[in-house]
């Protein structure tokens, strides 16, 4: 037996056959060979039937990742090489939107575990598997070598690494430099910094969000919550935004927030900055009796995973119930969620639930998601993370 094999307990190939991509500990009956963490194992039934290949995480409660179900396909640098290539070239449909794009979107590109970001010539990388550690030298060459890129950033800080038994990794991967730059977007320019931002640096999955309350901005006035780095907020600025105001609890996002609105020539006399937490703060402006023409909603992820969907559930509800009760009549709630644990389905009945406690009749006009450089495998719900809808108030 030259390659470990992972046998299943009975009948729990029922996932694999659909071509789902993980394999839960659970469904294991053994595994021969003594595999490290991240090494290549063949998927059997408990009949000895070949179902797949894929990388082994001993310490995961995913327990291994598909790399391919074709029998013939053998996982090697130069299976990796054609991934990325495949990959990366699905992204040039994108590339008049932004010189900032997702390269490798994980499961959904074939490369579980695996993101890469380029912002300009340096790109991002978050090895977030065993199996994408176990690989990561040859990722690393083979996506420079692919995009022409002169560096690359590894961000593989996410909580999930020590749920694979990995260590939290920052820093360059490959060359060096300032791990601050400017991205292109839209027509708009922004600061992005690799190191101290949030995920890879920006939220790039929101680009057509962002564009699309441009287009709805025009003479309202605009409360932009979570606002971060003021992608959202100068995007309605530049739609001619009356005014937008902008809430967010970390001074140095808010910082560059103020710089971006200054580095696309921005009034600074239509901006309001608000450094506080945005549940208080949405406290404060109801009891003030202020009100808005739009709010957008763009909280952290509140449930990364299904058992914590009832206290999301909660926070969800009370800023758009919040939200709800600040908007004038005919105003717009621009809302996401960006927790895999709450689906589509459960995300529009919180907000109805919202709309109703707070007295308001409000309407679906728009549903959003996340931008096509980060793809939703058919067989891999799991990747479409973002939810959003824009509801017009009666």
């Amino acid at each position: 037996m030259d390659t470990p094999q992972l046998t299943l307990k009975p009948s729990r190939e029922k996932a694999l056959l659909r071509r789902h991509p993980w394999i839960f500990s659970g469904a294991v009956a053994r595994v021969e060979g003594d595999p490290p963490p991240g090494a290549t194992v063949e998927v059997l039934s408990t009949h000895g039937d070949w179902l797949a290949s894929a990388a082994y995480s001993p310490s995961s409660q995913i327990r291994a990742r598909i790399w391919s179900f074709d029998p013939a396909q053998t996982v090697d640098a130069g299976f990796i090489r054609q991934r990325l290539e495949a990959a990366i070239r699905a992204r040039d449909a994108y590339r008049q939107e932004s010189n900032a794009l997702r390269l490798v979107h994980a499961e959904s590109d074939g490369l579980p575990g695996l993101v890469v970001d380029q912002y300009s010539d340096t790109l991002v990388a978050q090895f977030l598997s065993a199996g994408a550690e176990f690989w990561k030298d040859a990722i690393a060459d083979e996506v420079l070598r692919i995009t022409g890129g002169k560096q690359l950033y590894e961000r593989s800080d996410a909580e999930v690494r020590s749920l694979e038994g990995l260590e939290s990794v920052d820093g360059w991967l490959r060359g060096d430099g300032e791990p601050q730059l400017t991205v292109d977007e839209n027509g708009l320019q922004f600061q992005v910094d690799l190191a101290g931002g949030h995920k890879t640096g920006f939220y790039l999955d929101q680009r057509r969000n962002r564009l699309r309350v441009r287009q709805l901005a025009a003479g309202r006035e605009v409360l932009d919550c979570f606002a971060y780095t003021g992608g959202f907020a100068v995007n309605a600025l530049v739609g001619e935004a009356a005014a937008v105001t902008l809430v967010e609890e970390s001074a140095g996002a808010l910082a560059l927030a103020e710089g971006n609105a200054a580095l696309n020539r921005l009034p600074a006399e239509r901006m309001e900055l608000i450094e506080a937490d945005v549940f208080s703060q949405l406290r404060s402006f109801r009891d003030e009796r202020r009100s808005f023409d739009m709010i957008i909603l763009d909280p952290p992820k509140f449930a990364p995973t299904r058992a914590q969907v009832e206290r999301a559930a909660r926070g969800y509800k009370d800023i758009n119930l919040l939200a709800f009760k600040l908007l004038r009549p005919g105003g717009l709630l621009v809302t996401f969620s960006c927790s895999g644990g709450v689906d589509a389905a459960l995300f529009q009945k919180i907000v109805a639930g919202a709309a109703l406690d707070a007295g308001v009749d409000a309407r679906i006009l728009d549903r959003m998601s996340q931008a096509p450089d980060h793809p939703v495998g058919l067989h891999f719900p799991e990747g479409e993370y973002l939810k959003g809808l824009v509801c017009q108030v009666g």
